[in-house]
Formats: C-alpha cells, sequence, structure tokens
C-alpha cells in the first residue's frame, strides 16, 4: 500500500528549476515560482534556478550544465512543451536522456486529464536521466505545475514514499558508469 514508512528519515534533494520562455522574467515567472515554493516548503534545497528563451541549444546547455554539478539531483523545467513553432523542450531535452520515463507522462496526463479534459493532449510532458540526474519538464501554466508537483513529485522525491521512490535509487543513477564504484575506492 503506498504511503510514507515513517521509520524512514527525509532526505532532502537538491534540485534545479529552469524556466523556458521567451517572455517570462524573474518577477513574471508564476511556474517557476509555484515550484520553488513546493520545493522548499517540501525541505528540498532549491539549489539554482533560471529562465531562458525557447531555444533548444540554450536549453540544453543550461541541463547538461546542471546535470554536471553534484549539488543536482533534480532539474524541473517548465515552458515549452506545447506544439507552437517555438515549443522545443521536448526536442532539447530528450537527446540528452539516457533512459526515457513514460511513466511518468503518462501519470501526469491522467492527473492533468482528471482537471482540464482532454486538453491534456496538448502536453508533451516528458522525464528522463541523463548523467545520473533526474528531469522532468512539465507545460508552462502553474496548474501544470502544481499537478505534476502534487500528483507525482511531491512523493517520489520523498525517501520515505513506500512502495519505492526516486530518491532510494539515486545512488545508484550511474552503475553503468562505474563512477560509484570508483567513489568508494578514492
Amino acid at each position: 500500500m503506498a504511503g510514507l514508512n515513517e521509520k524512514r528519515p527525509f532526505i532532502a534533494v537538491g534540485i534545479a528549476i529552469l524556466t523556458v520562455s521567451d517572455t517570462r522574467t524573474p518577477e513574471t515567472d508564476k511556474s517557476g515560482d509555484t515550484l520553488a515554493e513546493r520545493i522548499t516548503e517540501a525541505g528540498h534545497r532549491l539549489v539554482d534556478r533560471a529562465i531562458v528563451p525557447d531555444d533548444r541549444e540554450k536549453i540544453a546547455a543550461r541541463v547538461k550544465a546542471w546535470t554536471e554539478r553534484d549539488e543536482i539531483d533534480v532539474v524541473i523545467t517548465t515552458g515549452g512543451t506545447g506544439f507552437t513553432g517555438r515549443d522545443v523542450t521536448p526536442e532539447a531535452l530528450e537527446p540528452l536522456f539516457e533512459k526515457r520515463m513514460d511513466g511518468f507522462s503518462a501519470i501526469f496526463h491522467r492527473i492533468s486529464y482528471e482537471k482540464i479534459g482532454t486538453a491534456t493532449i496538448q502536453s508533451r510532458a516528458t522525464a528522463g536521466v541523463a548523467n545520473a540526474t533526474f528531469i522532468f519538464a512539465l507545460p508552462g501554466s502553474p496548474g501544470a505545475c502544481r499537478d505534476a508537483w502534487d500528483g507525482i513529485l511531491k512523493g517520489q522525491l520523498d525517501y520515505r514514499s513506500a512502495p519505492c521512490n526516486f530518491v532510494e535509487i539515486m545512488p545508484r543513477l550511474d552503475e553503468h558508469l562505474k563512477r560509484g564504484a570508483a567513489k568508494d575506492m578514492l
């Protein structure tokens, strides 16, 4: 049965937020604010936050740089997941993924459908793992960010969540690179 295992400690993870938009500024970034508030309320560390335009290379470069920082375990992007010509977040991020997380999109759409009906098909929310870092691409609305955090990410980023969660597998995300074993030898 899903729930919290109170015998386990809470483990804060480092999270970076990237808002993808040609028009938002730090003062008007309501989706980024929504995520930042929820991340800190949950007890996690907001390590970095930025806004980049709807540009494939700039999106990919920022996220790739964050995946190379040891203090960042999770990157959450908001914006650029629709179908307009400027919406290129999935195209920027998916080539970085070593592993896709198809279940994230499926669950996100199920939650979204309950709130906005068939309009959920206008989102190309996606997720994956790159360089031992979880990456989640959310739509640009505050409502979608709330739904993704409250319905999926809050629980999966809590080590106490049962029967399983992302935090407990974080130490093993880079097994294929043998980095984990090399670090133990130092």
